[in-house]
């Protein structure tokens, strides 16, 4: 049994990176065994998310944030393997368009929200404008906003009015049926550096390396205090942070599938039920049918 609870970024708490663990591998005595953890889950995923869409009332958001070559990616693939292509979505934000940069930072999210019965996967999301964008505050200047127009004019409370927002906008979606899971795949920075020579070396793998992540690197410590900053400030039991320790993809893979099935069973979904009429128009097909 993996115990979730270690994993979550506790609402109200400032958290510390380095209070948690990267390479922990749990109670798992074999990749084997967790691969196997992992199959059963994907498995009860895919009974789960047919009742969610039968059910009609829930949609279930899942949001992965990490630092690059964490293992969103994979993760996302793996997980949600056994899950019918028809009940689920999976977007990743990139860089905003010019159109997306006239409107406020959530309008290309709004859009890509879930609807009811379905599990919605944000590959990165929102979060982005107070991660990329408090270590890269330069990008604000591009947004048009009143009252920014230098950097000076980023401070200690424009931040926090951004907290506050994504929480508010998370409890409106909480509200109205939006189950709301949120995965910071935590990697080490000597972790990072493996995976990068990996792409590097392998031919097959040259197309997932930038020269970009080079350069991101040195901005290593001042990710991890902005990731330490959102999740203080956004973790909520409305819209929990999870911090997943990512250098072993495949124990980072279970927890990830354990916390998904763990939350959708939880949930109160059954299979509609047909009324007393309902049902005696069923029986009468069948006959008709049995007649033909």
């Amino acid at each position: 049994m993996i115990n979730d609870a270690k994993f979550i970024a506790a609402p109200g708490s400032t958290i510390s990176l380095s209070n948690f663990s990267t390479d922990e591998v749990g109670e798992f005595k074999s990749k084997k065994d967790a691969k196997e953890k992992l199959r059963e889950d994907t498995l009860k995923l895919q009974d789960l998310q047919h009742k969610l869409y039968a059910h009609n009332q829930y949609a279930m958001l899942l949001i992965f944030q990490a630092m690059d070559a964490a293992g969103k990616d994979g993760t996302i693939k793996h997980v949600m393997s056994g899950v019918n292509p028809q009940g689920c979505q999976v977007f990743s934000f990139k860089q905003p368009s010019q159109e997306e940069l006239d409107h406020d930072y959530f309008w290309r999210v709004y859009r890509r929200l879930p609807e009811r019965g379905r599990i919605g996967i944000f590959n990165r999301s929102y979060y982005e404008e107070v991660l990329i964008v408090r270590v890269h505050p330069e990008f604000l200047l591009k947004q048009q906003l009143p009252g920014i127009n230098s950097l000076k004019d980023v401070n200690q409370d424009f931040w926090q009015c951004r907290y506050r927002q994504i929480r508010e906008i998370e409890r409106v979606w909480a509200d109205n049926g939006i189950v709301i899971l949120k995965f910071f795949l935590h990697v080490s920075h000597e972790e990072q550096k493996k995976r990068f020579l990996k792409r590097i070396e392998n031919p097959e793998k040259n197309w997932k390396f930038s020269f970009q992540d080079i350069k991101e690197r040195d901005f290593w410590e001042d990710y991890q205090q902005a990731y330490e900053q959102a999740i203080s400030a956004t973790s909520n039991d409305y819209a929990p942070w999870y911090i997943i320790p990512a250098d072993h993809k495949w124990y980072m893979r279970t927890v990830v599938g354990d916390i998904i099935v763990r939350k959708m069973a939880s949930l109160p979904l059954k299979y509609p039920t047909m009324s007393g009429p309902e049902r005696g128009k069923i029986m009468d097909a069948k006959k008709i049918l049995e007649g033909k």
